[in-house]
């Protein structure tokens, strides 16, 4: 794991977590309360059931990188029910996951990160630099559910490519 180039991916992931987030929760802020949490057929229902679901992952990845687990019940517990407050929980936990992976280094993607599933509850151990390419997979799987629930409603989340990430525009 000594290519340098692992850790400065991980970070620019970090940094198109927090950018993609604000952009669709400012895309989100634009659809009724009503239309939010409407059951659209989406895994999580709902545009609100999908963004507390990524929420919920989050902390959940974000305790076993940490090595404090995150409690919770099942993957689809709903941590706020006001939008307001899950918008600015998010803003929170982004910094959180953007500070924690600038403080990483190229070395320490190498170590296990070692939990027990409670999809599948058996122990589960994986290299850091895997977790961490599924934590932001994840995030970017639910948030394309979320942005297609947008277009159904007539919102347009607009770009959302990692390669327009503002970091890497000259």
């Amino acid at each position: 794991m000594a290519n340098p180039v692992i850790i400065e991916h991980v970070r620019a992931m970090a940094a198109y977590n927090v950018w993609m987030n604000e952009r669709l929760y400012a895309a989100c802020s634009q659809v009724p309360d009503a239309d939010r949490k409407r059951d659209l057929g989406a895994f999580f229902k709902s545009i609100h059931g999908t963004l507390n679901h990524i929420l919920l992952a989050d902390r959940i990845w974000m305790g076993r990188f940490e090595g404090i687990p995150y409690a919770f019940d099942t993957l689809r517990d709903e941590l706020y029910a006001d939008f307001e407050a899950l918008k600015a929980a998010r803003h929170s936990e982004d910094r959180r996951i953007l500070a924690w992976v600038s403080a990483r280094s190229n070395e320490e993607l190498a170590r296990e990160v070692a939990y027990v599933s409670k999809v599948t509850p058996k122990p589960r151990r994986y290299p850091l630099w895997f977790a961490l390419s599924h934590f932001f997979n994840h995030q970017t799987h639910h948030r394309g559910q979320v942005t297609t629930l947008l277009c159904q409603l007539g919102v347009d989340p607009g770009l959302t490519d990692l390669i327009w990430l503002p970091e890497f525009q000259a």
